[in-house]
């Protein structure tokens, strides 16, 4: 696994340039990350609506366009972008969070209308809560609030996520292009 700071270009350019040389081209990327900075968005700071936008929503276009460039060169592959149902659905206090996250869903739409014919997919992934560090933080009654509104009842786990990803990631979804999976167990029903 390569990792790099997605706010940093030349570390974007710098992780898919060792990935090359010692892998061999990629046929696949995974773009995933997620800070928070969340208070009503009434109460926003500049800074709070900033990290969110820059972290999750600009770094990932920054890796996205070094992936693209090596993905093409290559004769195509998969990107999976790591999204959020908040994305999606919206969620009180996190507007910096879910404008970030939304924004994520329409690069993604663009992205896979104008490299479909690079032979290059471009899907995301919208998980619900999964038990994360992000979501150890949340609040007892919150926490029950959220597992009573989710279909199975529970907080999904970052194997839940990882099964799509692989999925999206294979030949097998060769047809599958511009599409948003949600794996929230149901919360957004």
């Amino acid at each position: 696994m390569f990792r790099a700071e997605q706010r940093d270009q030349d570390g974007a350019r710098a992780l898919l340039e060792e990935c090359e040389q010692r892998l061999g081209r990629p046929r696949a990327v995974v773009a995933n990350a997620g800070v928070t900075q969340d208070t009503l968005a009434v109460r926003m700071s500049s800074e709070q609506w900033r990290d969110p936008i820059e972290t999750n929503l600009i770094g990932t276009a920054r890796i996205l366009d070094h992936a693209i460039a090596c993905l093409r060169s290559g004769g195509g592959g998969s990107i999976v972008v790591l999204s959020s149902i908040v994305g999606r659905v919206g969620n009180a206090g996190q507007a910096n969070y879910a404008a970030s996250k939304a924004g994520l869903i329409g690069l993604v739409r663009d992205l896979a209308r104008a490299h479909g014919p690079d032979g290059i997919r471009v899907n995301a992934v919208a998980p619900g809560y999964i038990t994360t560090r992000l979501t150890d933080e949340i609040p007892d009654d919150l926490r029950e609030g959220i597992l009573a509104a989710t279909a199975l009842g529970r907080l999904g786990q970052p194997e839940d996520v990882s099964g799509p990803v692989s999925f999206l990631c294979a030949d097998t979804s060769s047809f599958v292009t511009g599409s948003v999976l949600a794996v929230d167990g149901g919360l957004s029903l």
